[in-house]
């Protein structure tokens, strides 16, 4: 049996030192997909890593990981949008800031998250009002089962809050190999999120992508400086007659109406209501900028992060009667977990 001898720590954007038994980099998509099928039998699922910023790692791996580094963008256009078809392995702020190069706007919001494109649809990104679904025409897959290519419609993506069918049904059998995005040529600002809206009356797609690169830089710590994976938590949506009661007690809660009647409440808030900025166990540390980022002090372990994590998700139940559900995805010695806290 071989040895864990790869390490993987400056691949998992918490800085977490694990290791794994092979790490396969895969440059076009011909190797990316010849190194899943390779591996698709094997006892230990390959893990397919793209950014690593949206991933836990708590001990080491010990099958192959086969990290995503295609790299594509093309553009077309017709009266009314653009279409764009970008490889997996492309940066997400990269493909932002080349649409901005381009004149092309409507992924200004979603300028500074950090990870692949090919993660894109899976945790159906988002941020300061846009999600990934509001731009996704269509994605295209490895099914690990047949070792065919398919491509879903935005509506086969079956796209959600942070939620999308490669979480579910098609959970640990799709590799996301392309996805193709249309951008209406008409551009509207969104600015519904608190510092956009100073740009009412004046925002144009750059000022947008100066303000939100701003105010993440200012709130969110970079992973080569202090390792994290940006928002720890989904922001918990609620019944609206929940956050009726919430609000008698607690006048500054927030909270953003849905279209479905509900209500999405701000996790940072909620962290940060409690005192917690800044609260630690061990080398992990709630962030003292943003409560809703949990970060590597350079030491820390993934007991560390799961005992804050877990101890967080407590504090929030007892205090709001809500469930804390975590972001990133969560990986053991042989294979993703599906409930760890």
């Amino acid at each position: 049996m071989s040895s864990i001898s790869t390490s993987l720590i400056r691949f998992n954007t918490f800085g977490l030192p694990a290791r794994c038994r092979q790490l396969v980099l895969a440059r076009t998509q011909a190797e990316l997909i010849a190194a899943c099928m390779q591996h698709a039998a094997d006892a230990v699922p390959p893990l397919i890593l793209g950014g690593g910023s949206n991933l836990l790692l708590l001990e080491d791996y010990l099958g192959t990981v086969i990290k995503v580094e295609t790299k594509g963008i093309t553009v077309s256009e017709d009266s009314e949008h653009y279409r764009l078809t970008v490889a997996a392995g492309e940066s997400w702020h990269g493909l932002v800031e080349f649409c901005l190069q381009q004149n092309i706007a409507g992924l200004e919001n979603l300028a500074l998250i950090p990870g692949t494109v090919g993660a894109a649809p899976i945790q159906n990104i988002g941020a300061y009002g846009v999600e990934f679904s509001a731009v996704c025409d269509w994605v295209e897959y490895l099914d690990l089962n047949t070792g065919k290519l398919a491509r879903l419609s935005h509506d086969e993506c079956q796209f959600r809050y942070r939620y999308s069918v490669f979480k579910g049904a098609l959970r640990g059998r799709a590799v996301v190999l392309q996805v193709g995005i249309v951008l209406s040529k008409c551009w509207q600002p969104n600015l519904i999120y608190g510092p956009l809206q100073s740009l009412a009356g004046q925002a144009t797609p750059q000022a947008v992508f100066d303000t939100v690169c701003r105010v993440r830089s200012e709130k969110l710590p970079a992973p080569e400086q202090m390792g994290n994976v940006g928002s720890f938590f989904e922001n918990p949506v609620v019944s609206a007659a929940h956050f009726s009661q919430l609000q008698q007690r607690y006048a500054n809660i927030v909270g953003y109406p849905q279209p479905s009647g509900e209500v999405k409440l701000a996790a940072g808030w909620l962290i940060d209501s409690l005192g917690l900025k800044g609260y630690s166990v061990g080398g992990a540390a709630v962030h003292q900028q943003q409560a809703l980022v949990l970060v590597n002090r350079g030491n820390a372990t993934s007991s560390d992060v799961l005992g804050l994590a877990r101890f967080i998700c407590q504090r929030v139940k007892a205090a709001f009667e809500v469930e804390l559900v975590m972001e990133p995805r969560v990986y053991a010695a042989r294979g993703e977990w599906s409930n760890v806290l």
